[in-house]
């Protein structure tokens, strides 16, 4: 992520220099995929329209693999099945979406006949670690990059999956209330003790921390 120096998460994106730091030093962790929110990800599906019509019969709430095979993947966590997807890729990496049971059998077929992968990741709610496992045996994901926003971070981070956190301190004050910060998690904070492994200064007056997030709990 690429936060303010108050931890903001919104109106640094224009900063050219984070942006070029950001991608150097994510192509450094070698990722097999990238994960993100239904709403960070708006502006990857690009505009599409979901068939009204009514679907014959029901579509099993089976995982749907339409690529195992990728070079890297595009992971979206949409329980409710809003993202229109134009294509079931970006930029060369093969979607996957992150769905919960409630969706409408109109969107899943909507997704196949995008050849979009999706799995499913509970009934009504998203159970991450879940996820993460099939993720892994059925595309043979091992690592993975969590790119925000601020409350999917925060689901992460209360659930106990993040190993690893890589943030580029961006020179900015933001200062503004209500935007979102680097984890949302809500009332029920889940408070962590990080382990900071390294330190280093950056063009552009950006610092790169890293901590190990696991193995200490406060």
């Amino acid at each position: 992520m690429g936060p303010s120096i108050d931890g903001r998460i919104t109106g640094v994106g224009s900063l050219k220099a984070l942006t070029a730091a950001y991608e150097r030093t994510a192509k450094t962790f070698d990722a097999d995929a990238w994960i993100i929110g239904r709403i960070s990800m708006e502006p990857y599906a690009g505009k599409a329209r979901v068939p009204q019509r009514k679907e014959r019969g029901r579509i099993p709430r089976r995982d749907f693999v339409a690529d195992a095979n990728a070079k890297s993947y595009a992971i979206a966590i949409d329980p409710s099945g809003k993202l229109n997807w134009r294509s079931n890729s970006i930029d060369g990496e093969h979607v996957i979406a992150i769905l919960t049971g409630r969706v409408p059998d109109k969107y899943l077929a909507f997704l196949r006949s995008k050849r979009v992968s999706y799995v499913f990741g509970g009934k009504s709610e998203i159970n991450l670690k879940r996820v993460l496992a099939k993720l892994r045996s059925r595309f043979g994901i091992k690592t993975l990059l969590l790119e925000g926003g601020g409350k999917i971070n925060g689901s992460f981070l209360a659930a106990d999956v993040i190993d690893e956190l890589s943030i580029l301190i961006a020179p900015i004050a933001d200062g503004a209330v209500g935007t979102p910060t680097l984890f949302d998690v809500g009332p029920a904070p889940a408070r962590h003790k990080l382990r900071l492994t390294s330190v280093k200064k950056l063009e552009g007056d950006i610092v790169w921390l890293r901590y190990d997030v696991r193995p200490v709990r406060m």
